[in-house]
């Protein structure tokens, strides 16, 4: 039997969240200022995918990669005040049989601790807008296979796997 009482908490955590997504988390894009922050999320998603963590020289191209005269990939961030909670990393490649650009996303991180608050669908949503003013035909990314939560978040968004292709890889 559903109360008044349950209505109203119910409302209140819908509100709560609403307010913790709307008004005190934004996705922006990052500043260079954010760099420290961002790095120490990228470690954290190399250790989780059970990858060695970019070195000190690694370090160095991802900054000016990122903030330098042409950057060659963009990133948001997730901030709530000054804590970074999250990044997405994404550049554009080239379809030729869509005959247009491809957002491609290369990392979407959120730290342990702000998971399942929906700052992964907010980077989503964020991501889509700018493919989408891009004038973008698609967007890409893979995700490790045995990443079972990541893989129920993308499905969950309507994303399709594509299971015909296989990646591969030439370390130079």
């Amino acid at each position: 039997m559903t109360t008044n009482l349950n209505i109203w908490a119910s409302k209140k955590s819908f509100i709560s969240i609403f307010n913790f997504l709307n008004t005190v988390l934004k996705i922006r894009k990052a500043t260079r200022s954010d760099f420290e922050d961002i790095f120490k999320l990228i470690c954290e998603l190399a250790e989780y995918e059970k990858l060695p963590p970019p070195d000190k020289n690694a370090r160095k191209r991802l900054f000016r990669d990122a903030f330098g005269k042409k950057p060659a990939y963009r990133i948001l961030v997730a901030a709530e005040g000054k804590i970074i909670t999250g990044y997405a990393l994404y550049y554009f490649t080239y379809s030729s049989f869509l005959a247009s650009k491809t957002l491609y996303l290369e990392d979407i991180y959120v730290t342990p601790e702000f998971r399942f608050k929906g700052i992964g669908k907010l980077f989503l949503n964020k991501l889509i807008d700018i493919a989408k003013k891009q004038q973008c035909g698609r967007m890409e990314w893979c995700v490790l296979n045995w990443n079972k939560p990541a893989i129920r978040f993308y499905e969950k968004l309507g994303a399709k796997p594509l299971n015909e292709w296989t990646y591969y890889r030439l370390t130079l």
